[in-house]
């Protein structure tokens, strides 16, 4: 008998611990077809189904997940309205929504970690199709881009950066926002994604001072040094045993007493271990792509290369998210 609710109270713990995720997945659902946007003003099921040309029971059922989980209510004449839209994503036509969270997240950090059984029982990996998710990654990378551009703009200003080299510069947004601010110095980009550089270069064409190069950072040559280097969420496309001679690059691309600026996020570190072990977790299902860094790894790497630590603060500490500066000694 204890033995059977024993059973019992786990089935129940484990379907409580389940429901953060419907969260997620009504937020996701919601945002990849802008249902919320749709439901702004009072609406019936119907209605939207119509205007969306989507299957109607399935989106009468997720407004029913919707309205126990508070994120809709029900209006007048069988209408629905958005409840609390001030906690769900943004429309995908306003910029850095945190739907693009949700949407690297589920479709690819969980389908990703539910292949593990598979995985290990095959004694093998997946490839990441950069060409498929690439725009997905850039456009997070795009949102994360406002926690950390402060603590940029401040080495920016105290070491009086001349020129910018964003080794992958996915969209463009960190040099696109430093140009805003500074339209006088020169900035450079280097992306391997043959379509995330075009819309980055069609994005910034505008600016006199931005060149966006089409290349492979471990096969890229300046013509001359820079005074700031950046390096943001790379470090898991660069396998371990590379990571030395890419910090030994930054210093000779760098000038004298140049900065080193990373943004990353990073194993075992103080803030976020959850998350960046799962975030770990999800990058070791893929044969190219490679473990996050410690801050004892990074640290030891700008010691060999002769980088002083300048700073290394938490950007997302939920995420175990860090930017990290260094001085070329």
């Amino acid at each position: 008998m204890i033995g059977e609710m024993a059973k019992i109270w786990r089935a129940r713990t484990w379907m409580k611990k389940n429901v953060p995720f419907l969260y997620s997945w009504h937020a996701y659902v919601g945002y990849e077809l802008e249902l919320f946007e749709s439901f702004k003003k009072p609406a019936s099921i119907q209605q939207v189904a119509l205007a969306k040309n989507v299957e109607m029971d399935l989106l009468e059922q997720w407004v029913e997940v919707g309205i126990t989980l508070k994120h809709l209510k029900r209006a007048s004449k069988n209408r629905i309205k958005l409840k609390n839209g001030w906690k769900l994503p943004s429309s995908k036509k306003e910029a850095f929504s945190s739907g693009v969270l949700l949407k690297e997240m589920m479709e690819l950090h969980i389908p990703a970690l539910l292949s593990y059984p598979s995985l290990l029982r095959n004694q093998t990996k997946q490839h990441f199709n950069s060409d498929l998710h690439g725009s997905t990654v850039a456009k997070t990378s795009i949102l994360l881009e406002r926690f950390a551009f402060p603590k940029l703009q401040k080495v920016m200003k105290k070491f009086r950066v001349n020129s910018v080299l964003d080794l992958g510069c996915g969209e463009g947004g960190y040099i696109r926002r430093l140009a805003d601010r500074y339209p006088k110095k020169r900035m450079v980009g280097i992306e391997i994604h043959e379509g995330v550089a075009r819309e980055a270069r069609e994005a910034l064409k505008a600016y006199d001072n931005i060149d966006i190069l089409n290349r492979d950072l471990h096969e890229y040559e300046p013509d001359q040094a820079f005074d700031l280097i950046m390096a943001n969420n790379l470090f898991h496309y660069i396998d371990p045993s590379r990571r030395l001679q890419f910090f030994e690059k930054a210093s000779e691309w760098l000038d004298k007493k140049g900065q080193f600026f990373v943004l990353t996020p990073m194993q075992k570190s103080k803030h976020g271990k959850q998350f960046s072990s799962a975030f770990n977790s999800f990058f070791m299902t893929f044969r190219n792509l490679y473990p996050i860094p410690s801050q004892k790894e990074m640290e030891t790497l700008a010691k060999k290369t002769g980088f002083k630590v300048i700073s290394i603060d938490p950007i997302v500490k939920e995420g175990g998210w860090y930017a990290l500066c260094f001085k070329k000694k």
